[in-house]
This record gives structure tokens, sequence and C-alpha cells, in this order.
């Protein structure tokens, strides 16, 4: 199967399981309240997040079961293998605050000849905003909206703004204090360079997204952990086929078995927003 048409497979699992979990979000009369971390080895997490798990993982396996899963097999992986990677809820705070912001990620890594694994597709669905953006691997990128004349697909583009001065910029921040405060300490630094506005929505998969199609002209994180990585790596192909760019903070590549300092620009400011990033 050819990776484009794979990727919109993977999209309607993805908006399948979205609607179920809007619907779950809409009348939560089965929710449970979420459980907060208590170590940074854990992340927030809620009853719904494992039942989207085996929904999406479930249905990929009959798109096609490849070597398996990222997240079981990273320390096992085979030269050529392909292995599906599927997230929870990202952004799973606004989720339980019943806010808009959240989405579903699926991403399909591919490993080279020397066992290093990359993703070479992306799904990124927020069933609340009625909003999903599909990449594969030298097809582009694109944005599918849901408009009141049905769904509306449109090439992802990011922005041309050639500098930081006037720039919209998105930012993450950790719920881990530390890790928080060199956040907003980047934050501060930065807002000597003038931006139009800095922004902090999220979740990850979404702000990648939203840099990819110009609504951001930027978006910085400090301390992406690893659990984070399938929200990353589903925005990571959206970036990089709608021709923006994706690093660390030191200008890095991107490193798929942990944490990471991720900035993603249109491109033209890199160098601007770099010089503030602490």
């Amino acid at each position: 199967m050819e990776c484009r048409e794979l990727a919109l497979k993977a999209a309607d699992v993805a908006m399948e399981a979205g609607k179920h979990a809007l619907q779950e979000q809409m009348n939560p009369h089965d929710l449970k309240m979420m459980s907060r971390p208590t170590s940074k080895r854990e992340q927030f997490t809620s009853d719904v997040d494992d039942l989207l798990i085996r929904f999406v993982r479930n249905r990929l396996i009959h798109v096609d079961p490849y070597d398996g899963f990222w997240e079981e097999e990273s320390g096992n992986l085979k030269p050529g293998g392909r292995y599906w990677c599927v997230g929870h809820i990202d952004g799973v705070i606004n989720y339980m605050r019943n806010m808009s912001e959240w989405t579903v990620t699926i991403s399909l890594f591919e490993v080279d000849e020397n066992g290093e694994g990359k993703p070479i597709l992306g799904v990124v669905h927020a069933p609340a905003l009625g909003v999903t953006y599909v990449a594969a691997r030298g097809n582009g990128a694109i944005r599918i909206r849901k408009t009141p004349i049905g769904d509306k697909r449109e090439k992802a583009v990011p922005s041309i703004t050639p500098t930081l001065d006037g720039a919209v910029v998105s930012f993450g921040m950790s719920y881990f204090a530390k890790e928080a405060e060199r956040a907003l300490r980047t934050v501060t630094a930065l807002s000597a360079g003038k931006p139009a506005d800095i922004k902090r929505v999220g979740p990850a998969s979404l702000d990648l997204c939203k840099v990819a199609d110009g609504t951001y002209d930027a978006y910085f994180e400090p301390m992406l952990h690893s659990w984070d990585i399938p929200a990353v790596a589903a925005g990571a192909v959206v970036v990089w086929e709608a021709q923006g760019q994706l690093s660390q903070w030191n200008g890095e590549d991107i490193h798929w078995n942990r944490g990471n300092d991720v900035l993603a620009t249109n491109g033209l400011i890199t160098k601007d927003i770099q010089q503030y990033l602490v």
C-alpha cells in the first residue's frame, strides 16, 4: 500500500476513534477523574486513554499490522521494519476540562539499516475542532476541515513571515515546576524580540500542525518527555511535509527514544528565535 493511501486510512481510524472520545467528553457520565503523575516518569492520564489506544490499535492491525507498535518494540527494532505509534489523548487536561484543543495521534515509524527509526506518516486529528492533519513521506501535508457543506481539503503551507518582529509564536510548558520555570524564562527573553503575540494553547501535536499550516510562525517547548514522542512524531511529519523546520533547540535532530527541547518554525525565523532559547 502506498504511503499516501496508508495515511488516509490511518486518518479514517483516528476520526472514528475521535468521534467516540468526543462523545465521552460531551456526555461524561462514564468518565473518572484523570490521574495526576507522581513523578517525572509519569503523565496525566484518563480512563478514556486506554480505551482509545486499544480501539486504534485494533483498527490499525486490520489496515496493516506491520511489525508491531513502536511503544512496545522500540528496544527490539529490526532494520527495514515498520511500527505503528499510537499516542494517548494529547492535551488530556484540555479534554477533561471540556476544552476543544486535544487530539488523537497516529504515526508510522520506519527503521533504517542502522536500526534508527524515523516517522514517515503522521495523523493529528482534533475532533472537537473538526480538523485533521494528514502527511506521508514524499506526499506533502493536508488539512481536512469540516464545513457546513462537507469536508474541505487544503494543502498545509507554513507562513512567510520573514522575521520575529510581528510574528505569532506558540509555546508549551510542563506541569513540573522547574521545567515550567525554564519555559517562562524563555518567554520573558523572547518578549524582547517583539513578536506580535506569544500564545500558550497546546497540545504539542496541534501546535506543530499550526506551524505547518501557517497559523503560527513558530512553536517551542522545553523538556517534552518520552511519553510525548507519539504526539511529536505525528506532528513532525506534518511539519516536514509542509516544508517547515523542526529540530531541538540546539539545531540537532529530534531523538525518538527520549525527551527533547522542540522548536518548529516556518523555516524563515529559525535563527531569529534560537537566540532567545535559554
